[in-house]
């Protein structure tokens, strides 16, 4: 039997007064896949990101997370996904080491696997030698990687990241996309927001575009470039054509 989708979007739908933000969304993210989904700004990527990781009600529509409910069962979706928002949220007055202790906690890991996992990730993300300072006193790009590693201490089974490398500069951004394609590898599945279409061009291995909240097309790289009339073009080029196209039809 083929395995269930790591993320089930059906006619998922938001809208904020007058305005619709994601409008009868369908969308299916595979297990053990790196998926990134672009689009405008304002296409509705973000709400949807939100939606599916609990943080949002949907006014209709469904989510289903690896099979669970997550509009019926929220508790249960939520201990097998992470969620990392484009800004950092820690605690400033914790340490690294404690941040990640304190939210081990909160997922009900065990201590010693906890520490465990917290210098594991400490050490891939170059974050141990700060180990015992205050995150008040950190860069944006560290407190990412704080963060980061704070979504993963549980082991999720699905990473939803809202544009992880903005304002990163390109070691840090590079320590995190190493993590990530290492997560991918065992087993995990992924899906992003990126206006850095390069990231999206490297590391996904299918691509959602959205737009006015409808996915308006969906595939690998080499199907994106087919819809858009085919040749070797760069994703952004093709991700130009693509919007501009549904734009003109809209």
């Amino acid at each position: 039997m083929p395995s269930l989708p790591a993320l089930k979007l059906t006619g998922l739908t938001k809208t904020f007064g007058a305005a619709t933000a994601v409008d009868h969304l369908d969308l299916d993210v595979r297990a053990g896949e790196f998926y990134a989904l672009l689009g405008p700004n304002g296409a509705g990527k973000t709400t949807t990101l939100r939606m599916a990781a609990g943080l949002l009600p949907a006014d209709a529509g469904g989510i289903e997370i690896f099979g669970v409910d997550a509009r019926r069962a929220p508790i249960e979706a939520k201990r097998i996904t992470a969620w990392l928002p484009d800004e950092p949220m820690l605690y400033d007055k914790l340490n690294p080491l404690e941040y990640l202790e304190f939210v081990a906690g909160l997922w009900n890991v065990d201590p010693s696997e906890a520490q465990a996992r917290a210098r594991g990730l400490c050490d891939v993300l170059d974050l141990w030698k700060h180990r015992h300072e205050r995150c008040e006193g950190f860069s944006r790009g560290m407190k990412q990687k704080v963060a980061l590693a704070g979504a993963l201490i549980h082991n999720p089974k699905l990473l939803m990241l809202d544009e992880p490398l903005t304002g990163l500069d390109a070691a840090v951004a590079r320590q995190v996309k190493n993590l990530l394609s290492e997560r991918v590898r065992a087993g995990a599945s992924i899906i992003l927001t990126t206006h850095i279409l390069e990231v999206a061009e490297r590391l996904a291995d299918r691509i959602g575009i959205i737009q006015r909240g409808r996915l308006i097309a969906e595939g690998t790289l080499a199907q994106l470039r087919e819809k858009a009339g085919g040749g070797n073009s760069s994703l952004e080029d093709v991700f130009l054509q693509l919007t501009q196209s549904a734009e003109l039809a809209a």
